[in-house]
């Protein structure tokens, strides 16, 4: 998948075996770019605590999403969380 630096990556969450409190299955998470963690095999994601953490990468499979969902999303992220 190609991507620039500004476009968000997202992927889809297909084993949470062993993180089962951190990752939802079958949930999009939010992709941080990290080429040294792509060089170990691992993803750095937005888990469920809100914050980025590596993870496996074949516990995932990368999704490219329409413009206008990547755009929204973007603008979810920039809201505080109302549980915070």
């Amino acid at each position: 998948m190609t991507t620039t630096k500004s476009t968000p990556r997202f992927a889809i969450c297909v084993d949470n075996s062993e993180y089962p409190a951190s990752l939802e299955l079958h949930k999009i998470y939010r992709v941080l770019p990290d080429k040294d963690a792509q060089a170990d095999g691992d993803l750095r994601i937005i888990d469920e605590s809100g914050e980025d953490y590596l993870f496996p990468a074949d516990y995932f499979i990368p999704i490219e999403l329409p413009q206008t969902i990547v755009r929204a999303l973007k603008k979810s992220y920039a809201r505080p969380l109302a549980n915070a």
